[in-house]
C-alpha cells in the first residue's frame, strides 16, 4: 500500500493508525534532519525539562539557609556591591534574613525553605547548584545567556542545539518544545526558542502562549476539517515538487529549506500533537495529583502535565515556565504565592516520572535567570514598610538544581559567601551548566559545532567546563 492509499484509508475511517504508519516510514528516512542522531558517548539522559523560573529566585529565601544572614538581619552591610551598581533604594539598604524557615529533610540532610513543602519530599532526589554566576544583572540580556549562551548576540537556544545534535525520539513529533512561552517584555522573546543560525527545522515550536496560559497552549491550524486527508497530502506533494525544484536552480536557499522541512514536520505532527495535548483523558488521581483545575497551581500544574508527556512521547527537549519571579517589593507575599504555584506541580512531575519509569533518563533542570541580594530593596527610598521590601537582581551568585538523567541526587555543590551574595567556592557559570547538560545527553559542548560566516559555533562559546563532581 502506497503512501497515498493508506491516506485514503484514514479518510475511510481507520484515521490515525494508518497515518502513523505511513509516517513511521516517512521518518526513518536518511534524509530527515531529525532522525535521531548517534551522540558523542554514552549518554545518562535521553531528554530534558526545563523548568525555568523567571524573573530571578531567591536562593537564600528557599535552597541555601544562611544563620550569619539570619542572626544580622537589618545590619549594614559587610560587603561591597560594584561600584557602577544602580538600584532603586539602594543608597537605604541593610541585611535581610530569610523570609521563611528552614529545615533539614530527607536523608541528606539538605536545607529546604519551608515555601517548598511539597519538593522538600524529593531532596534526596535534588543536586541543589548553591555557588551559581551568570554576567549581567539585567533580565534581558541574563535570560538570553540562560537560554541561548550569549548575553547579546543572537545565538540558537539551548533546545535547538540539543534538536541539532540529537534529532528526536518521535518522527511525528518536534524534537523541542515550550509550553506557553512568554514572547515580549523582559522575560520573554522568540530568541529564547530560536534556532538562529542553526537549520530551521531545529527552532522551538511554541504551544500557545503566556498570555492565553497553559489551558490554551496549542498549535494553530492542525486540522483541516474542509479538505480529505489524501487531498492534503496530494496538495502538499505538489508544493514541495514546486519548492525543491526552486531550490534546484538555486542551490542555497536555507529559509526555503526550512519551509520544506517544517511542511513535512507539520503534516506529521498532525498525527500524535491534538492527543497529546488532549489531557482529559487522565485519571483524576493524575489530575489532582499535579494541582489541575485548582488555583494556584492550575497553570504550572497543565504545563508540567504535558511536559510529561512529551516527554513520554520522545520529546528531546522540553521548556515550561513559572514567571513573576522578580520580587523587587513584596517579596514576603510574592515569593510564597509563586512556590504555591510550582510546588505541588513539580513535585508531582517527579512522581509521576519515578511511576512510568522515566526519571532516571528525563534530566530536570531547575533555574532562573539570576538569585536575589541578601540585602532589602525599599523602592520607597526608607519610607516603606517592612512588608513592602523586595530582593535586587544577583547574578554573583544563585542556586539551580538538577534531578534525574544521571545526576547525584541529595547532594548540593558549591558555597555562597556567609551572607548569600556571592559565590566562593566550587562556582558553576551559565556555561558550566549547559556543558553539563549536554554532556549527560551524550554530547561533548566542544564537538557540538555548526560552521556559520566562517567560524565554527557551539553554545558554550569558547567556555565550559563538565561538573563531573555531580554525576552519579
Amino acid at each position: 500500500m502506497n503512501r497515498r492509499e493508506l491516506l485514503s484509508t484514514w479518510g475511510c475511517g481507520f484515521g490515525m493508525l494508518a497515518l502513523k504508519a505511513l509516517l513511521a516510514g516517512q521518518a526513518s528516512a536518511k534524509t530527515d534532519p531529525l532522525a535521531p542522531k548517534l551522540p558523542h558517548h554514552q549518554p545518562r539522559a535521553k531528554r530534558v525539562i526545563f523548568l525555568w523560573m523567571q524573573g530571578g529566585p531567591s536562593q537564600v529565601d528557599l535552597f541555601d539557609y544562611k544563620p550569619q544572614l539570619a542572626r544580622r538581619d537589618g545590619e549594614a552591610l559587610p560587603y561591597e556591591m560594584p561600584s557602577n551598581r544602580a538600584m532603586p533604594g539602594v543608597a537605604y539598604t541593610k541585611l535581610m534574613g530569610p523570609i521563611a524557615k528552614f529545615a533539614p529533610v530527607g536523608e541528606s540532610g539538605m536545607q529546604v525553605s519551608d515555601l517548598l513543602p511539597n519538593l522538600s519530599r524529593h531532596a534526596d532526589d535534588l543536586c541543589v547548584l548553591k555557588a551559581m554566576e551568570a554576567d549581567s544583572e539585567a533580565h534581558a540580556p541574563a535570560v538570553r545567556q540562560l537560554h541561548t549562551g550569549a548575553t547579546q548576540l543572537v545565538r540558537p537556544s539551548i533546545g535547538s542545539w540539543v534538536a541539532y545534535g540529537l534529532g528526536t525520539e518521535n518522527g511525528n513529533l518536534p524534537a523541542f518544545i515550550t509550553i506557553a512561552p512568554q514572547i515580549t517584555g523582559d522575560g520573554g522573546s522568540v530568541q529564547l526558542y530560536s534556532n538562529a543560525f542553526l537549520p530551521a527545522v531545529y527552532q522551538g515550536t511554541p504551544l500557545g502562549n503566556a498570555a492565553a496560559g497553559a489551558r490554551q497552549a496549542t498549535i494553530g491550524y492542525l486540522h483541516d476539517p474542509s479538505i480529505q486527508p489524501e487531498t492534503q497530502r496530494r496538495q502538499l506533494d505538489l508544493i514541495q515538487d514546486m519548492n525543491r525544484a526552486h531550490l534546484d536552480r538555486h542551490r542555497t536557499d536555507r529559509r526555503l529549506e526550512g519551509a520544506i522541512e517544517s511542511f513535512e514536520l507539520a503534516f506529521r505532527m498532525q498525527a500524535e500533537v491534538p492527543e497529546l495535548l488532549d489531557i482529559d483523558g487522565e485519571s483524576q488521581g493524575t489530575l489532582d495529583l499535579y494541582g489541575v483545575g485548582a488555583k494556584p497551581t492550575d497553570d504550572f500544574g497543565r504545563q508540567c502535565l504535558l511536559a510529561r508527556r512529551f516527554a513520554e512521547a520522545g520529546v528531546r527537549f522540553i521548556q515550561i515556565t513559572s514567571r513573576s519571579w522578580d520580587s523587587h517589593a513584596n517579596i514576603r507575599t510574592a515569593h510564597p504565592e509563586r512556590c504555591r504555584e510550582v510546588d505541588q506541580p513539580i513535585s508531582a512531575l517527579i512522581e509521576d516520572l519515578k511511576q512510568r519509569g522515566l526519571f532516571d533518563e528525563t534530566l530536570l533542570v531547575w533555574s532562573g535567570e539570576f538569585g536575589r541580594t541578601p540585602h532589602y530593596q525599599d523602592l520607597q527610598d526608607g519610607a516603606g514598610s517592612r512588608d513592602s521590601w523586595g530582593r535586587g537582581h544577583n547574578p554573583y551568585g544563585f542556586c539551580a538544581w538538577l534531578a534525574g538523567g544521571g545526576v547525584r541526587g541529595g547532594m548540593t555543590f558549591g558555597e555562597l559567601d556567609d551572607f548569600g551574595y556571592r559565590a566562593v567556592d566550587d562556582q558553576v557559570h551559565i556555561h558550566d551548566l549547559h556543558a553539563t547538560i549536554l554532556h549527560l545527553l551524550g554530547l561533548d559542548h566542544e564537538r557540538l559545532t555548526y560552521r556559520y560566516s566562517g567560524r565554527d559555533f557551539r553554545l558554550t562559546d569558547v567556555y565550559g567546563r563538565v561538573v563531573r563532581e555531580i554525576l552519579a
